[in-house]
């Protein structure tokens, strides 16, 4: 048997022309663009692309940046995404790899008297502008969401790569790199930063205000590495998790320019050196943590592009990662099966996409024909029915009453037509009205468990008729002795759970 793909909750996604527009809004992808077409006559570089000094400066002053301090290293990062995006190529010298003419006339060009490589032969390759650049301006929204995407992974690549200043340090006099005393494993490193973007998607897919509120990094933090079933953090555990916010902080910082996320970087009066490495000063009391601002400690939101951008990896890596509006040209089948497992404001939009592909009625046929059955899933199905044809238009109306006297759906056909202010509807049978109660119950056991809205549903069933047992244990529905069961579990009152479990019983012995 394969092996069953993880599957993520459907998210929602703006339109690609949307979509491209935030990426060509992206401080690092604007930036890269502008030097791209400042590169249009051809720059002189190093090989593999480097700019040098002067054309650095020129560069840095070009995106208004001459006034910060970190001005250049913003200007080399938004040339390198460039160049690392096609947007800018680089032509290396023909004597490069020994097969050109390069100095080999004997006159010593291109060396100082000592050997030395000059200025001239460092710079020898030419930067001038790529194709892709050409898609910015005449391609397609998917174009640029491919070349913004894949400018993304590079940045996403160094951000889980370690400090420079860390690889220096362990660089010994032999030049080599010492990778155990760098203690940098990466691919935990990736998988980590993975999984914060993940569990940052999952937040937005959720949770529709996630979708517009930052998360406090150090929930985020704790949220990788604090054991679900730990009631109180250990000292161990909480330093594991000011080291990764302090991690955290620099790759927020190098991710946001990309657009993929909204950062509120940790106020660095809260981060201190403690042997040899940085550490977030947490509050030490409970009172102090209630009035320290959360907001010092780092804020973090997915963007809308920063959604489609770790959804096309997880999609990448195998993951079943939907989004509102796959299901919109797929059956009422399957959108009555796919729908309860979506959170609510992700399921209404899922639905509102495929009623608008259809005539109300055309819909409303289709929706009640796939939510007939006797099967263990059918009470969930029908009441999902129910849900998505409230979104229906009146229109529906004649699909809703051709199935008036339908064992199965008359009664959601009754509350549907009731509730569109429908008038010379016949009154239901007590058998019917019996039906639908215990189809409706099954259907929130199904979707829900135990739950206090069912419980108060139960209790209010039960108050307003004191036989309701008496006819419950009755009703010819599969589903109608685990119901009474249920019933049994949850009304507070002891001889009312009592009757429900006799009923129960009832039930079993009939069927």
């Amino acid at each position: 048997m394969p092996e069953e793909r993880p599957t993520m909750p459907p998210v929602r996604l703006r339109t690609d022309a949307e979509l491209a527009r935030d990426a060509l809004a992206a401080p690092l992808l604007a930036r890269a663009v502008r030097l791209a077409r400042w590169a249009e006559q051809g720059k002189p570089v190093a090989s593999g692309g480097a700019l040098p000094e002067g054309e650095l400066r020129e560069a840095t002053e070009l995106l208004e940046l001459a006034g910060d301090e970190d001005g250049a290293l913003y200007a080399a990062q938004a040339w390198q995404l460039a160049v690392d995006t096609g947007l800018v190529e680089i032509e290396e010298p023909t004597g490069a790899d020994g097969d050109g003419d390069g100095d080999g006339d004997g006159d010593g060009a291109g060396a100082d008297a000592d050997g030395e490589a000059t200025a001239e032969d460092e710079f020898s390759a030419v930067a001038t502008s790529g194709e892709e650049l050409r898609l910015i301006t005449e391609g397609g929204p998917r174009d640029i969401l491919d070349i913004w995407l894949d400018g993304f992974e590079t940045v996403l690549a160094d951000a889980a790569a370690p400090d420079l200043s860390d690889i220096a340090a362990q660089i010994s006099e032999s030049g080599e790199l010492d990778l155990d005393a760098l203690d940098w494993n990466p691919e935990e490193e990736a998988e980590f930063l993975d999984g914060v973007l993940g569990n940052l998607y999952l937040l937005t897919a959720l949770d529709n205000e996630a979708a517009t509120a930052p998360v406090p990094l150090p929930a985020l933090a704790a949220s990788m590495i604090v054991p679900e079933d730990m009631d109180e953090p250990t000292d161990d555990i909480l330093e594991e998790v000011s080291e990764a916010m302090v991690r955290l902080d620099d790759q927020f910082r190098l991710l946001a320019p990309t657009g993929l996320v909204d950062y509120q970087p940790v106020d660095e009066a809260l981060i201190q050196e403690v042997d040899g490495e940085g550490r977030i000063q947490e509050p030490e009391t409970a009172q102090e943590l209630e009035d320290e601002d959360v907001s010092r400690y780092g804020m973090v939101r997915l963007t809308p592009l920063g959604v489609y951008a770790v959804r096309a990896r997880m999609l990448e890596a195998g993951i079943d990662a939907p989004a509102v509006g796959d299901l919109a040209d797929k059956g009422a089948d399957i959108l009555l099966d796919a729908l309860p497992g979506h959170p609510e404001p992700a399921a209404q939009a899922e639905a509102e996409q495929w009623l608008a592909r259809r005539t109300p009625e055309a819909a409303a046929r289709e929706l009640l024909a796939a939510a007939r059955g006797d099967d263990e899933d059918a009470p969930l199905r029908r009441l999902t029915c129910q849900q998505t044809l409230s979104l229906a238009g009146t229109e529906a109306e004649p699909a809703l009453r051709e199935v008036l006297d339908d064992r199965h759906l008359g009664g959601l056909a009754r509350v549907w037509l009731a509730e569109h202010g429908v008038t010379g509807v016949p009154e239901p049978s007590e058998e019917m009205v019996f039906w639908l109660t215990v189809d409706t119950l099954a259907a929130q056991l199904a979707s829900e468990g135990d739950s206090a809205e069912l419980r108060d549903l139960v209790r209010g069933l039960v108050d307003q008729s004191g036989s309701f047992f008496d006819s419950a244990w009755r009703v010819d529905h599969p589903a109608t002795a685990d119901v009474l069961e249920a019933m049994g579990r949850l009304h507070p009152d002891k001889k009312a759970a009592k009757e429900a479990r006799k009923a129960a019983f009832k039930a079993r012995s009939r069927a």
